[in-house]
């Protein structure tokens, strides 16, 4: 077995692992970050740049977070492209240099970390529910993480009656009420999922037609990704006040799940009843908050931009600075939107600095 080979299956069985410790997770980290840095050219003349080595860098706190828009200036990948590899890209432009990429030479470290980690967050100790997904399927949308993930929801944990409910011509909502009206009369936990402009879609269409349900106990709603100029844009009050009106799911069982493209394990709150609701991660995932031209971190209470540590970004880089603005709250962080004003220009510099560092 390689050397690549034999990271990603101990990833695997970390992964599989019910917790870790703060030591478990440095030493994951460190290997992973050590494979990167041999592997990784962009990402290695990065370090150099910040004048890290691998002997300065003695936690997963040392590794240079790697700007988020980077995946759309160069190629951030440790093994060589190959056939079979998937390609995640960001939403945007069509122009493939103002899309983030994201390159997975195998999709068992995403799979296994999304599952896992739905499995507890979301579905909550039930095996199979009944799922209406709202966004197109992988045939529709092959670059896109998010039709994946929601491939494998209803795959791994929808029931047979599970079923996409967004069509090239919009929203199937004949379907969608004949689904809903089913599972009121069933009284069995029915689950809708779908980036939150659909369910704005759904929402506006339901009160254009008087209509409304009351799902059974037990049933509960996802939604990810913001409006994205898709939809009207809503206050989050308004958004979950509305969403539990109409469907009649209460707003501990509307869930936010918050992901991004180029990560490999996402973040969920525990319902929003109350709002912000607070973020939360698996033990493969650590975060810090910092500010984004030092990366330094922030002082307690402050409000910083987000850096991950994903283990499971085992081809890329494993440590992203993102453009979200969080605070730590118990169990967590608050997530507070994007950043804007000296934050947004740090961010902005940070980029520069990879793309400098990635031609030298």
């Amino acid at each position: 077995m390689d050397k690549s080979a034999a990271l990603v299956a101990d990833l695997l069985a970390f992964i599989r692992m019910d917790a870790s410790s703060d030591d478990q997770f440095d030493s994951l980290a460190l290997r992973l970050f050590a494979h990167q840095y041999e592997s990784n050219l962009p990402f290695r003349n990065f370090c150099v740049r910040r004048g890290t080595t691998l002997r300065s860098v003695k936690s997963w706190r040392d590794i240079p977070a790697v700007p988020i828009d980077a995946f759309k200036a160069m190629e951030l990948r440790s093994e060589p492209a190959s056939a079979g590899e998937r390609v995640f890209m960001t939403s945007g432009t069509t122009g493939r240099a103002a899309r983030g990429r994201h390159f997975h030479p195998r999709l068992d470290v995403y799979d296994l970390s999304m599952k896992r980690n739905f499995a507890q967050r979301f579905m909550h100790g039930v095996e199979r529910m009944p799922m209406g997904i709202l966004f197109p399927d992988e045939q529709a949308m092959p670059n896109s993480s998010l039709a994946h993930y929601l491939a494998l929801a209803k795959s791994e944990f929808g029931s047979g009656d599970s079923r996409y409910f967004l069509t090239p011509e919009g929203i199937d909502m004949a379907g969608l009420c004949a689904a809903l009206e089913s599972a009121e009369a069933s009284g069995l936990p029915y689950a809708l999922l779908g980036a939150s402009f659909s369910l704005v879609h759904v929402m506006d269409a339901l009160s254009e037609q008087g209509r409304s349900f009351r799902l059974p106990a037990g049933s509960r709603i996802l939604d990810t990704g913001g409006y994205k100029g898709q939809s009207r844009e809503l206050p989050l009050e308004a958004f979950y006040a509305d969403l539990s009106r109409l469907l009649g799911v209460p707003r501990s069982h509307c869930i936010n799940m918050y992901g991004m493209t180029e990560l490999s394990t996402q973040f969920y709150d525990d319902g929003n009843a109350v709002l912000p609701s607070v973020k939360s991660g698996p033990h493969w995932i650590r975060s810090r908050l910092v500010e984004p031209v030092t990366g330094r971190d922030v002082a307690p209470g402050e409000r910083g931009i987000l850096v991950h540590c994903d283990l499971g970004n085992y081809n890329a880089v494993s440590t992203i600075l993102t453009e979200d603005v969080g605070l730590w709250a118990d169990g967590g962080f608050l997530l507070l939107g994007r950043a804007e004003g000296a934050a947004a220009k740090g961010c902005s510099l940070a980029v520069e600095e990879f793309v400098k560092a990635g031609a030298a």
